[in-house]
Order: C-alpha cells, then structure tokens, then sequence
C-alpha cells in the first residue's frame, strides 16, 4: 500500500517517524527491561541481571523484517520479538527474558508507552488552538454575522460567539483526553501473575512507575475500558477539530466568502483552475476526522473481548488505536495554522445579513410593531416590507418607515434599532465573556 500517498499525508508528520516498527521494538524493549528490573529490585532476580540484559539489548539490531513476517505465525510481534531478544543474550542471562510475561502484557504495555509522547503532543496542539481561537474571539466579540439554521439564514450572531463555540469544544476535549489514563499491561499467561503470586501485583505497580504509566487495579487483558477511553476521547477530539473546519469550510464558499483560509505558497491551488483557492486545510481536517471515527467505531466493537484472551478483537484494536492518535494529530497540525492565520471578512458578514433585504430582521420589527398592529398583522408588514426591500434593493428601514401601516406608529429611532442586525445578538457577548473566563481560568 502506497501509505506515503494515501494514508500518511492526513497524520502527524512528525509522529510517523515516532511510531515506525523500530518504535514499537523499542518500546517493547523498554518494557522487558522493567520487567527484568522489577523483579531484581523485588529479589526475584540476581543483582546486576536488569543492567546486564540492557547491556546486551539496548541498541541491538533487531530484525524488523523477520518480526513482520513471523507475525503472521503466532498473530503478534511480540512471539518473535521476545524469540529474538533471547537468541541475542548470552546462555546465563536467557533464563531471566521475558518471565512471567505473556505476549499481551507486552503489545498493550508498548502501544500505552507509544501514546505518552501522543498525548503529550496532542495537548500542545490543542492549547495553540486554544489560544488562537481565544485571540480570534476576542477580536470578533462584535462583529455580526448571519447564523444559519439548516443551512439557511436564521438571526444574527457575532463570529467571536461562534469562535467561543470552537474554543469551548476543543478545550473540553483537550480535558477529556488528558484525563485519560495510559495503564501499563502485566498479567501473565491468564492474568493472574502465574507462578508470581502476590509479588505480581507489586511487580505491575513497579513496571508502572518505571515506564511513566498509570497502574491500573487490575490486569486488563479482556477489560478493554482504558482503549475504549483512549479512542473515544481520541474521537471527540477529531470531531471537535472537524466542526472547525466544517465551519470554515462552508464559510469560505465563493458566494459567502465571510473567512478564508491562511494563504501560503501552493496551498489550495487546484490541477486545472488557477482562479481557485481551496479550503484544503480543512479539507484534510475532515479527511483525518473521518478516519479517526471509523475507528472508533471498531475499538467499541472490540470492548466486549472473551474470556482471558481475546480472539481477533484484541488484534483488531492496535491499527485504529495508533492510527486515530496519528490522524488526530495530523488534523491538529492543520488547525493550528487555520485558526493562527485565519482571515476573516466583516464587510463580506456585512453583505450577507444584507441579502435577505433585510428579511433576517423580520423578527424583532414583528415583536415591535405587534403592540401597535397586532401580532399577525405585524408579521405580515415587517415581511412585506422585507421583500420590498429585497426586490427594489432599499434598506429595510426605509421601507418600513414608508409603510402606510407603520407610518406615525413606531419612532424612527427604535425602527432603525429593529433592523439593526447589530443589536440582535441575543447573548451573544455574554456567552463571549462567559467562555473566556472558562478558557483561562485554571483546569479543575
């Protein structure tokens, strides 16, 4: 598969080199190495043995290639992962390799210490979003704008609002997901430290601490609670990235046209029309979003696992785990520059609410005029004078002021107020302020 083309441009550019096979012998390694040294500080193991095997193994040519292939015999790489790391140890030390482990307690302990630096990076992302997107709103608390209510034009918002809206998303998920637990993997062959006794739950807490993981009550081989939290909240997080850019998206639309994407050199240009300028950034957002909800999809399939083992549903866990966190990054890398250099066009939000001649104001004029026309009456007038004011393109005030029915009825102060789109926001700077204050008040 051409990953380099297809699957690769959607994810973390960084992170891919961070997650190749060599990272996950690595880590795997890392994860022996505490093994060995948990039980040598227990006095399970000779003094020394824990050093000697780092000795050996530390920067040892593994044979990546012979892992995959032999992969395919025993369903994981850890069976010829741990075969390897003892063929490379001396006779004496062999006996102290991989004991009391099973190949589980190495792939989850591995993929858990691969979603560290993730997670570490994933937060960065998000408090760079954060703080462009709070910057953005703070700058737009009072620029009006048309909101829109399946699809069509409903009342007036401001864009700092529906930047608050952004903001509060992706910094509700950046708290879910650094409150998820990375829980290291040791049980054995059955998950009940077999032949350790009660030294096994010791030696988990000490691989934990060893490794920079949580340590979880219990081993969790068919308790999948730690990757459903992991990729649900791995999922929110995309979904909240693609709200941004589902929002820009429809936004940068040629006859819209209210925000635009951060120029750079080559970016969104299309094969064939040099007049475009595509909202790619969001474009691979959405992409990478999808991809991560396909997955999610597949993780919550494989909670419910058999027994003490599970049969494919474990195996079917490690792409879309890795794969989301690789993919949600990757949407991060693309958002931080959107909403850092996004452009935004009040005249064209100006323009907009303008369309409907007026129209999208029919509301309060109704409520105004009600007390002196009567409620049906008064909605009758203010749409009249809408589509008079859209057919013959004159300001809706002037025509509602040269209406025979509002004439001497309403003052012409408090009619122009009506059509001000302005001064229809609702709550709209108070839910500003409100976010702020939730944006940069410290995290409980």
């Amino acid at each position: 598969m051409t990953a380099s083309f297809l699957k690769h441009p959607f994810m973390g550019q960084s992170a891919l080199s961070e997650c190749d096979d060599q990272a996950v012998v690595t880590a795997m390694l890392e994860v022996e190495l505490a093994l060995t040294r948990a039980q040598e500080d227990a006095g399970a193991f000779p003094v020394g043995v824990a050093d000697q095997l780092r000795e050996h193994l530390e920067g040892a040519d593994f044979d990546l290639a012979g892992i995959a292939r032999e992969t395919l015999n025993g369903g994981n790489a850890a069976i010829p992962f741990v075969k390897q790391g003892r063929a490379l140890l001396p006779q004496e030390l062999r006996c102290y390799w991989h004991q009391g482990a099973t190949s589980q307690d190495l792939v989850d302990s591995a993929l858990m210490r691969l979603m560290v630096p993730r997670l570490r990076a994933v937060d960065g992302l998000l408090q760079r979003c954060g703080s462009a997107a709070l910057t953005l709103m703070e700058r737009h608390a009072a620029t009006p704008m048309v909101g829109r209510t399946l699809m069509q034009q409903a009342l007036p918002i401001t864009f700092g609002v529906k930047v608050a809206h952004w903001a509060v998303g992706l910094e509700q998920c950046r708290r879910r997901l650094m409150a998820v637990e990375l829980p290291v993997q040791f049980g054995g062959a059955v998950g009940v430290h077999s032949g350790w006794d009660s030294t096994g739950l010791g030696l988990m807490d000490a691989m934990a601490r060893q490794l920079g993981l949580s340590a979880s009550v219990m081993p969790w081989h068919t308790d999948r609670y730690p990757i459903h939290a992991l990729g649900t909240a791995l999922d929110a997080v995309a979904g909240a990235a693609e709200k941004v850019a589902l929002d820009v998206a429809l936004l940068t639309q040629t006859e819209i046209g209210e925000v635009a994407e951060p120029a750079a050199p080559g970016m969104g240009e299309s094969s064939s029309m040099p007049h475009k300028r595509n909202p790619v950034r969001s474009a691979l957002i959405r992409s990478a979003a999808r991809q991560v909800h396909g997955h999610a999809g597949t993780l919550m399939n494989a909670a419910a696992q058999p027994l003490e083992r599970g049969l494919g549903e474990w195996h079917a866990e490690w792409a879309p785990l890795m794969e989301s966190a690789l993919l949600v990054e990757g949407a991060l890398e693309q958002l931080v520059p959107l909403l850092e250099g996004l452009e935004v066009h009040p005249e064209a939000m100006r323009r907009n609410l303008a369309v409907t001649g007026g129209g999208i104001m029919a509301e309060p004029v109704a409520r105004l005029l009600t007390p002196a026309l009567g409620a049906e009456a008064a909605r009758a007038v203010s749409a009249e004078a809408a589509e008079t004011a859209r057919r013959e393109s004159r300001p809706y005030a002037e025509v509602l002021a040269a209406h025979p029915r509002v004439a001497g009825q309403v003052p012409a102060e408090e009619l122009h107020t009506a059509c001000d789109p302005a001064a229809y926001t609702g709550s709209s700077s108070a839910q500003i302020e409100r976010a702020r204050q939730w944006l940069t008040a410290p995290a409980r």
